[in-house]
C-alpha cells in the first residue's frame, strides 16, 4: 500500500492545486476513505492504494490532467466500475484513478447510420436499452453488463453471451476518441464501413487496457434489434456428451445467439441460489438461445433439440414463456455471484480452447484441481470454448493459494498447449501478465512492448500491467 510521505512527495499541494483548477475541488478524491475504495477492483489478492482519484467532466479536462501527469511522471490508471477480474485497474504503482462517473452520456443515436456515439462511463445495460428501444441491438453482454461502464468494456474487450454469434465488443466499437499519454487528443474511425486509411488505431485502443491512452469517447455499431427469440435447456449424462452435441450444432451450420454449459457442480450451486428448478442430477446443461426472424428460429430450435437428443442428451427443455428464457439466461449470469457465497474467496479465470477441445479441457481442469486438492467449478461459454474454471478458496490460507496459483498456472499451460490462449475475455492485466508470454511468443511480447513505449515513453499509462517489470525497461 502507498504511504502517506508517498502521497505527498508524488503529488505535491502544488500539483493538487492544479488539478483542482481543472475538475474542482468536488472531483478531486484524496481522502483515505477515497484512496482505500479505489485501491482494488474484482480480483481477488490484488490491492495498491492511489495517491489520488480524479473525476473529469470532459475530455479537455483528462487532456489537462495527462499533461501534468506526463510531466510529473505519475501513473495514470483509467477506471470504470471495477469489474474486471485480472487487477487491470489496480493502482499497482499508485499514482492517479481517472473515475468517468461525470462523463456518463449518450451523445446520439444515428438511425440512418446504426450507430451509437457514447462517454466512456455509460452502464452498458443501458446503451443496450437505449438501442432497444430505438427497434436496434447492441449485442455485447458481459456478465458484469447491469454495472459495468463501456470504457470499461472497450479497455478489456469484454465478451459475453452472445460473444458466439455476434462477437465481441472490438466488433461493435467502429470509431474512438482517446487521449494519448501526451495529452494530445485523437479521433480514430467514425460512421464508416470501410476506412483503410493508416494503421487500424481503433483496434489497437481496444483491449488495450488503458495501457496506451485514455479512451473518452466511442463510435457504437448497432444492428437491427432480432425479431423473435426462443430459449431452451439442454440436459446431459456428462460433459463429454454435451461437447459433442456442442459441435454437431455448429458442423450443422448453425450458430446460436447464445451457447452456455454449466458442469454440475455449478448447476447445484447456482440452483440453490436462484431456486427456479434447474435439474441438480444432469452431469452438465448447455443452455441455448437462438434469434432472428421467427420462422428461422423455430426452424433452428427444432433441428438444435433433434440434433442434442441424437447425440445423447437426456431431456431439451423449451421456455415457453420469456418469463421462463429470462429466468435461464438469468441463472447462468448469477453463476458467479452463487460460487461466491461458498468460500471467502472465489477466483473465476477464463482459457479458451477450440470448442472440440472442450471437455478435453474441462477434464485437464478436474485432473488439476484434484492434484492440488482445490474446489473448481467450470461453465462457460461453450460455443467460442471460453472457459471459467472457477476455484472457491480463501485467501487468507497463504499455503492454500500457493496451491491455486501452481494449479492456474498448469490449466493456462495446458490450454495453450491445446491450441488456446491465457484469457479469452478477461483480459491480461497484472493477474495474468506472468503468463503472456506462453500465448504471444517472446518476440511477440516484445513487438507489444515497442508500441507501448513508442506511444507511451515515460510509462504512466496503468503501468505495472500486461508487461513485467523487467519488460517494462
Amino acid at each position: 500500500m502507498i504511504n502517506n510521505r508517498e502521497v505527498r512527495k508524488l503529488i505535491s499541494s502544488k500539483i493538487r492545486k492544479q488539478f483542482v483548477a481543472i475538475v474542482g475541488e468536488e472531483n478531486v478524491l484524496d481522502s483515505e476513505s477515497s484512496l482505500l475504495n479505489y485501491s482494488y477492483d474484482a480480483t481477488p489478492g490484488f490491492q495498491a492504494r492511489p495517491h489520488c482519484v480524479l473525476a473529469p467532466r470532459n475530455v479537455f479536462e483528462v487532456s489537462e490532467i495527462v499533461k501534468i501527469c506526463n510531466a510529473n511522471r505519475i501513473p495514470i490508471v483509467p477506471r470504470g466500475s471495477g469489474t474486471n477480474l485480472s487487477a487491470s485497474t489496480t493502482p499497482s504503482k499508485g499514482g492517479v484513478v481517472l473515475l468517468f462517473k461525470n462523463m456518463n452520456e449518450i451523445i446520439e443515436i444515428d438511425e440512418a447510420n446504426l450507430t451509437m456515439t457514447v462517454q466512456p462511463g455509460v452502464i452498458t445495460q443501458r446503451i443496450i436499452e437505449a438501442a432497444e428501444a430505438k427497434g436496434l441491438f447492441y449485442p455485447p453482454d458481459p456478465g458484469s453488463v447491469n454495472i459495468s461502464q463501456i470504457g470499461g468494456n472497450i479497455s478489456t474487450n469484454a465478451g459475453g453471451l452472445h460473444g458466439l454469434k455476434y462477437g465481441v465488443t472490438r466488433d461493435y466499437v467502429i470509431g474512438l476518441q482517446v487521449v494519448l499519454p501526451n495529452g494530445e487528443i485523437i479521433e480514430t474511425g467514425g460512421k464508416l464501413a470501410k476506412d483503410v486509411a493508416g494503421y487500424d488505431l481503433t483496434r489497437l485502443f481496444v483491449g488495450a487496457e488503458g495501457t496506451l491512452g485514455v479512451i473518452t469517447g466511442a463510435v457504437l455499431k448497432l444492428i437491427p434489434k432480432p425479431e423473435a427469440t426462443k430459449t431452451m435447456l439442454v440436459l446431459f449424462e456428462d460433459l463429454e456428451t454435451s461437447a459433442k452435441a456442442v459441435s454437431a450444432i455448429i458442423e450443422n451450420r448453425i450458430i446460436p445467439a447464445t451457447l452456455e454449459f454449466l458442469d454440475q457442480a455449478t448447476v447445484r450451486v447456482v440452483e440453490d441460489f436462484a431456486q427456479i428448478g434447474l435439474p441438480t442430477d444432469a452431469g452438465a446443461v448447455l443452455l441455448i438461445e437462438q434469434d432472428g426472424p421467427k420462422e428461422i428460429v423455430d426452424r433452428d430450435t427444432e433441428r438444435m433439440a433433434k440434433i442434442c437428443m441424437e447425440t445423447g442428451a437426456m431431456d431439451v427443455q423449451v421456455a415457453q414463456t420469456p418469463e421462463e428464457a429470462y429466468e435461464l439466461t438469468s441463472a447462468r449470469r448469477t453463476a458467479l455471484s452463487a460460487l461466491s457465497r461458498m468460500k471467502p474467496t472465489t477466483i473465476l479465470e477464463d482459457a479458451t480452447v477450440p470448442r472440440s477441445k472442450i471437455a478435453e479441457m474441462v477434464g485437464i481442469i478436474n485432473e488439476i484441481a484434484k492434484k492440488y486438492e482445490l474446489t473448481v467449478c467450470t461453465f462457460g461459454h461453450a460455443g467460442d470454448g471460453n472457459l471459467h474454471p472457477t476455484c472457491l478458496t480463501d485467501a487468507r490460507d497463504t499455503e492454500e493459494m500457493e496451491r491455486v496459483d501452481a494449479a492456474f498456472k498448469e490449466i493456462f499451460e495446458e490450454a495453450v498447449r491445446l491450441g488456446g490462449t491465457i484469457t479469452g475475455e478477461h483480459g491480461v492485466g497484472e493477474m495474468k501478465l506472468p503468463y503472456l508470454s506462453l500465448k504471444a511468443g517472446e518476440a511477440g511480447v516484445e513487438a507489444m512492448r515497442n508500441i507501448k513505449f513508442a506511444l507511451d515513453p515515460n510509462a504512466i499509462m496503468n503501468p505495472g500491467k500486461m508487461f513485467t517489470a523487467k519488460q517494462q525497461r
